[in-house]
């Protein structure tokens, strides 16, 4: 199998969608917009350092969520695809999806942005197989505020890219595999992919990806 991976903020959205997820909650009145943003940048800063605790950044970031209803959630993320997500959606990235889906590859989005912000988004990239932070539910069947299995996260991504396989009777041998990122918290996977390629890469995987031989791909200008 030819697997082309792409994470997702950065890498094929010029922005991240999880801080813009954030942002857009304080917009229309979820949140504080002082203190939410405050902890939001805070959170943000460690993702950017490598030193997040993902664990606590998702109950943070679902709270909102899990306030409002399940109708209501998905009413405001509709207007989120729309207002935010929609005008950041790149035809250049769109193009490379597209050029690997008619390669015949299987193109897989693999985030450590949560399933409710990041599933419409794949959609919007014509993406079915989407490996998220997978979002725990209690007994009332809305989130819980806790991460369900291994989050896709730095070293999850491996993980749960494993389990992925494993799903359908395959191993990393079974795979000519092919993995964008921007990120040195994406190095566990990049360097078990066979065609790793630094996109948009920030000074730290630029620097890694030039020592190593590693493709650079400069997606989107402001990034180059």
């Amino acid at each position: 199998m030819k697997l082309a991976l792409f994470d997702l903020d950065h890498t094929l959205l010029p922005i991240d969608s999880d801080y813009s997820w954030g942002q857009f909650t304080t917009r229309i009145g979820w949140t504080d917009p002082v203190e939410f943003s405050r902890r939001n940048d805070e959170f943000f800063a460690h993702y950017q350092a490598g030193t997040l605790d993902v664990h606590d950044y998702v109950r943070f970031a679902i709270e909102a969520v899990r306030r409002h209803s399940p109708a209501e959630a998905a009413e405001a993320h509709a207007r989120f695809m729309a207002e935010v997500i929609g005008p950041n959606l790149q035809p250049q990235a769109l193009e490379l999806v597209q050029r690997h889906r008619d390669a015949g590859e299987q193109v897989v989005i693999i985030t450590a942005t949560n399933e409710f912000v990041t599933r419409p988004i794949a959609q919007a990239f014509g993406v079915d197989e989407l490996i998220a932070i997978e979002l725990e539910r209690g007994t009332d069947g809305w989130y819980s505020g806790e991460i369900r299995g291994t989050p896709s996260f730095r070293e999850g991504k491996v993980e749960r890219l494993q389990q992925w396989l494993a799903a359908r009777g395959l191993d990393w041998d079974d795979c000519d595999m092919t993995f964008y990122s921007d990120s040195t918290n994406d190095l566990p996977l990049l360097e078990r992919a066979h065609h790793p390629v630094a996109t948009n890469p920030g000074a730290a995987l630029r620097q890694i990806a030039q020592q190593r031989g590693w493709r650079i791909l400069d997606l989107f200008p402001e990034s180059a």
